[in-house]
């Protein structure tokens, strides 16, 4: 009996599957090995936009919003102009579309067709946005996987999936934790997660 191949899996000479993973370190050292890529400037980018480029801007954003009314209003109504306002632009961070998590609402994002995602303010997306069964169940059953992933959202509380693509790139603007109103934006930088800017995990108080 044969098994099916997902499109993610490759074969060896010999039927072995290889995976994705193996795939790109063999690619990678192939690349090094002509000459081709520095190893130590890959090093540098995928830094780069772990942490410089990464969730640390989406968690500026986020702080700014909280204790800035005018401008939660502006990144609301215009997402990608104001996020540029702090100086965070740049590929894959066209048509940023912001939505709030309230009381009675919890945004969730995905990308059902590939991974689209607003890298200027996220960095990379992580393994598990990519993954075909997030992309799949959350859309048919977003509670349970949100529940499965440690994000528990009541059942009064509306779930919205938002479908991200090259036309719009989704980024949620999560709730403030009670008791942290009186904290600076440095002091709630460190709080706010990338995860939570998904929509997959609420914000704690310190």
């Amino acid at each position: 009996m044969s098994t099916a191949l997902n499109p993610d899996e490759h074969l060896d000479g010999s039927g072995n599957r290889i995976s994705p993973a193996l795939r790109t370190e063999a690619l990678e050292q192939l690349l090094t090995e002509r000459g081709l890529v520095d190893p130590n400037v890959m090093d540098k980018f995928i830094a780069t936009y772990e942490t410089a480029v990464g969730p640390l801007n989406g968690a500026k954003v986020v702080a700014k919003a909280w204790t800035d009314p005018e401008y939660k209003a502006r990144l609301l109504a215009e997402g990608t102009a104001a996020i540029k306002e702090l100086g965070f632009a740049g590929p894959q961070g066209e048509h940023i579309v912001v939505v709030e998590n309230t009381d009675s609402v919890h945004n969730v994002v995905v990308c059902t067709l590939c991974s689209c995602y607003p890298w200027p303010v996220l960095g990379l997306p992580p393994a598990w946005y990519k993954d075909p069964a997030y992309r799949a169940r959350v859309v048919r059953e977003p509670r349970k996987v949100l529940s499965e992933m440690g994000c528990e959202v009541g059942d009064d509380v509306e779930i919205i999936v938002r479908d991200s693509s090259a036309e719009v790139r989704w980024l949620v603007l999560p709730q403030q934790p009670a008791g942290t109103e009186g904290l600076s934006e440095e002091e709630l930088i460190p709080l706010i997660t990338r995860d939570a800017l998904v929509g997959v995990a609420h914000i704690s108080a310190p």
